[in-house]
């Protein structure tokens, strides 16, 4: 399954939501969700922030791309037929793109049960998993080269 996620960075502070679903139920996490069909990468990234944070963005540039392999617990159903030994649940292939904030007032929306930006320094309280941390601190010198090439120009 395809996935794409976006990382807007604004006034220095990275947007950070709590899922609802699962996976990662309960976490918080890079905002973002599942591409449908027909959608080009940039359009599902654009459609899911403005629908789980009601920001609309402009999509800037690739941060990473790497899959997402959650395996079903002992006892947990993994897929038709109920097999669950060390079988995947969830297979996913995530491109996650640096954006900008266009416009909107962030909130929950969707399958989000909490919005927050945090800078930097603040991610370690989030317990994010490995993954969107190192995918985070990429956006942020991402948008630190940018404004600084920015203001040479």
């Amino acid at each position: 399954m395809v996935g794409v996620g976006g990382v807007v960075i604004d006034n220095g502070r990275a947007l950070l939501i709590r899922r609802g679903s699962e996976p990662l139920r309960g976490e918080w996490s890079i905002p973002g969700g599942m591409l449908e069909l027909g959608e080009t990468l940039e359009e599902g990234v654009a459609r899911e922030l403005l629908e789980e944070t009601g920001l609309q963005v402009r999509v800037l540039e690739l941060i990473e791309v790497f899959e997402r392999i959650v395996y079903a617990r002992n006892g947990e159903p993994a897929g038709i037929g109920g097999e669950n030994l060390d079988r995947p649940r969830f297979h996913y292939v995530i491109a996650d793109y640096l954006c900008e904030r266009i416009s909107g007032d962030h909130a929950a929306a969707s399958d989000v049960t909490d919005v927050v930006f945090a800078d930097e320094q603040e991610l370690e309280r989030f317990s994010l998993t490995e993954t969107a941390l190192r995918i985070l601190h990429k956006a942020f010198a991402m948008d630190r080269a940018r404004r600084g090439s920015a203001k040479k120009s």
